[in-house]
C-alpha cells in the first residue's frame, strides 16, 4: 500500500508520455512519404494528436502536470506546456522546480506568461517572481488590485528563506470581543476556510495579536462565552526576520498547522502554513543534498550542455587541486614504496576508511548545525565523543586489518604499522569532520557544499602521510 501513490502517478502520465514518443514517430514516418496529400497528411495527423494531448492533460492534477514538466526533455517540455490552458498552466508553475520554472519563463511568448500569470494571487506571484522578466512582472502588477499590490511589494522586501518571504496573507483573524455564536456566524459568511487553517487569530485593537481559539473548541463552549475567554494566550509566532528553518523546527516540535506572523507591534500581518514549510523543508534537503556534490537547486539533468559543464567547474577544479596536493606526500616517500611495493597496494584502504568515517562526523556536524544544537560546551563534548568512537573503531578494525595485512605479506611490522596508521587517521579524520563544517559555517557558507572536498583531502593527504611516514620510519 506504501507505494501505491508512486505507482498511481506513473499510470496516470504513462499513457502521455506513449503518446508523446507516438506523436515522435507517426511524424517522422509521415516525412518519409511524398505526394501532393503530404500536407494535409501531416495537418489532420498533427491536429488529432494535439486534441488527444489536450484532453490527457486537462484532467491532470497541477502536481502531477508539474512533474510531468519536470520528466521531460526541453522539447517536449515545451510541446506539452504550449497544450496546457491557462489557469492549469497558473497552478502548475507552483509546482514546478526553479530550473523548470526559468526554462519555461524563458520560451513562452510573453503575452501567454502575462496572461498565465494573471491569473495568480499576490502570494502565489510572490513566491515566483524573482524569476519572471522585469517588464512582464510590472505589466501583471499593474492587474492587481492595491491590497494585493501592497502585499507583494512588502512580501519582495524580504530575504528568501525568511519568514516573510513564506508568509501568506489568507488569516482567519477576529476580535476577541466577539463571542463563540458570532464567531461561527462571521466563519460561516466566509463560505470557505483559508487552506491549512485550525484556529483562529484573536486580536484586539490596531491587529494586535492577543491569543489563538482552536476551531474545535467553537463546537465545545456556550454560544454566549467571547473568544478572548477560550483563547489560547501563549500561541507559537514569528516575526517576518526570522530564519524559515527556526520555523520548520517550531512546526515540527510544537506539531503546527498554521501560525501567525506578526510586526514589531504584534499586530498580524499573515501566517505560515504547514504546506509552506513542508515545501521550503523538501526544497532544503534538495539543496543539501546536491550541494554535498558541488552542485546547486539550478541544475537541470535535461539543460544545456555547455551551462551543465560550466556549473561543474569549480568544485571539479577545486578536487583536482587537492587530489595533486595529495598525490605529493605519495611522491615524498617514493624511494620507501620502490622498496616495499605493498605499501602501494594498502595505503588507499588507509585513506579510504579515513574519509568514510571523516563523512560520518561531518554529516553529524551539517545536521546539528542546521538544527542550532552547537552551543559552548555542546561543541567539546562532541569532540570528545567522535573521538572516542574514532578510537574505539581505529582500535578495532585498525587491528582487523593490520592482521590481514600481516597474514598477507608475511610481515608483522607492516601489520603494525597499517594498524597504527588507521587508528591515527580515524582520530585525524573526527577532528577534522567537526573543525571542516565549523570553519565553513563560520565563513556564513552552506557547510554541505564545502565540507566533502577539504575532508577528502585531509584524511587522503595524512592518511598517506601517516602510513607512508611510519612504514619509513619503522619497517625500512
Amino acid at each position: 500500500m506504501i507505494s501505491s501513490g508512486p505507482l498511481k502517478l506513473q499510470d496516470r502520465l504513462e499513457p502521455i508520455l506513449a503518446l508523446l514518443q507516438k506523436q515522435e514517430i507517426v511524424e517522422s514516418l509521415t516525412h518519409r512519404q511524398k505526394g501532393p496529400a503530404l500536407p494535409l497528411l501531416e495537418q489532420l495527423v498533427h491536429r488529432q494528436h494535439e486534441a488527444e494531448l489536450q484532453r490527457k492533460l486537462r484532467v491532470l492534477e497541477p502536481a502531477d502536470l508539474g512533474h510531468l514538466l519536470e520528466m521531460l526533455p526541453a522539447a517536449k517540455r515545451l510541446l506539452v506546456w504550449s497544450h496546457v490552458e491557462e489557469q492549469q498552466a497558473a497552478e502548475t508553475l507552483l509546482e514546478l522546480n526553479e530550473n523548470a520554472l526559468r526554462s519555461l519563463f524563458a520560451d513562452t511568448a510573453p503575452a501567454r506568461l502575462k496572461a498565465i500569470l494573471g491569473h495568480l494571487d499576490a502570494d502565489n506571484l510572490a513566491d515566483i517572481a524573482d524569476l519572471v522578466e522585469t517588464s512582464i512582472l510590472a505589466e501583471v502588477k499593474a492587474g492587481l488590485e492595491t491590497q494585493e499590490l501592497h502585499w507583494l511589494e512588502n512580501t519582495l522586501t524580504y530575504d528568501d528563506d525568511t519568514v516573510g518571504s513564506l508568509m501568506s496573507r489568507d488569516s482567519l483573524v477576529l476580535s476577541g470581543d466577539l463571542t463563540v455564536d458570532e464567531a461561527i456566524v462571521h466563519i460561516r459568511l466566509l463560505g470557505e476556510l483559508p487552506e491549512q487553517t485550525d484556529k483562529i487569530f484573536v486580536i484586539g485593537a490596531q491587529r494586535i495579536l492577543e491569543g489563538g481559539v482552536p476551531l474545535t473548541s467553537l463546537l465545545l463552549h456556550k454560544g454566549s462565552t467571547h473568544l478572548r475567554a477560550i483563547m489560547d494566550r501563549n500561541l507559537v509566532k514569528f516575526a517576518p526576520q526570522d530564519e524559515a528553518k527556526d520555523a520548520a523546527y517550531a512546526f515540527e516540535r510544537y506539531d503546527l498547522i498554521c501560525a501567525p506572523v506578526v510586526d514589531e507591534r504584534l499586530r498580524v500581518i499573515g501566517r505560515l502554513t504547514v504546506e509552506t514549510i513542508m515545501d521550503f523543508v523538501r526544497e532544503r534537503n534538495e539543496e543539501l543534498e546536491l550541494a554535498k556534490q558541488g552542485l546547486s537547486l539550478e541544475a537541470d539533468l535535461f539543460g544545456p550542455v555547455w551551462s551543465g559543464a560550466q556549473a561543474r567547474w569549480l568544485w571539479l577544479a577545486v578536487n583536482l587541486v587537492t587530489a595533486f596536493c595529495a598525490t605529493r606526500f605519495i611522491a615524498l616517500f617514493a624511494e620507501s614504496i620502490e622498496t616495499l611495493v605493498a605499501l602501494s597496494a594498502l595505503m588507499p584502504i588507509v585513506a579510504s576508511i579515513g574519509g568514510n568515517a571523516g563523512q560520518q562526523t561531518a554529516a553529524l556536524m551539517i545536521r546539528s548545525l542546521g538544527q542550532d544544537q552547537l552551543r559552548g560546551e555542546n561543541l567539546l563534548i562532541a569532540l570528545r565523543k567522535e573521538l572516542g568512537v574514532s578510537l574505539i573503531n581505529g582500535c578495532i578494525w585498525g587491528a582487523v586489518l593490520g592482521v590481514v595485512a600481516a597474514a598477507l605479506y608475511q610481515n608483522i611490522g607492516l601489520g603494525g604499522v597499517m594498524m597504527a596508521a588507521i587508528m591515527l587517521n580515524l582520530l585525524v579524520a573526527a577532528i577534522a569532520g567537526i573543525v571542516t563544517p565549523m570553519w565553513v559555517h563560520k565563513l556564513g557558507r552552506d557547510p554541505a557544499m564545502g565540507t566533502s572536498v577539504i575532508l577528502t583531502f585531509i584524511t587522503d593527504s595524512m592518511g598517506f602521510f601517516m602510513f607512508l611516514g611510519l612504514a619509513t620510519a619503522f619497517l625500512i
